[in-house]
């Protein structure tokens, strides 16, 4: 990045992604921006400082996992399918300490990738279909789902960029 150039605007404002329906652009947008986010804010965070917890709250390592995890389950739901045993093992799993920063981020772009073109893959016309979440079985439509992936994962990039900003300024632990 150079510091002499303004940043660029949000992907919002950027202007692609025309050749996808509104919706899906705004939430495929969302993910953009919260991958760039996460980028810049971990770019000097090692090991250690993805694995942090200042003030006892949940490290970055967490947050990292849940939105490439949770992303996967909010898909399954909304291509009508329930989640399996993988999905559920993977759920139970995204606390576990240690985890290396190559690990991390290798599962969080694999996920932002597949997470796109599986959002590329609905049409307009699905987007009022019914759906059904977890074992309860609540109710939402496609639609629901697709913008909920979207704020979802921006609400734990949000984490990230605050924890991540307590932990370069040598927050305590």
């Amino acid at each position: 990045m150079n510091p002499n150039l303004p940043p660029a605007p949000e992907p919002w404002l950027r202007g692609t992604l025309t050749e996808v329906d509104a919706v899906a652009r705004a939430v495929l947008h969302a993910l953009e921006l919260a991958e760039e986010d996460i980028v810049k804010w971990c770019a000097d965070l090692d090991d250690s400082g993805l694995n942090a917890r200042p003030f006892g709250i949940a490290p970055i390592a967490f947050h990292l996992r849940h939105i490439a995890r949770s992303l996967d389950r909010l898909l399954t739901y909304a291509e009508g399918r329930q989640l399996d045993a993988p999905q559920k093992d993977a759920l139970r799993s995204e606390l576990d300490p240690g985890a290396t920063r190559d690990v991390l981020f290798t599962e969080f772009h694999a996920s932002m990738r597949a997470s796109a073109e599986r959002i590329r893959a609905f049409s307009p016309d699905q987007y009022d279909q019914p759906r059904a979440v977890g074992r309860a079985a609540l109710p939402t439509t496609v639609a629901g789902l697709l913008v909920h992936c979207a704020d979802h994962t921006l609400r734990h990039t949000g984490q990230i960029v605050t924890t991540a900003k307590v932990v370069l300024a040598g927050g305590s632990s």
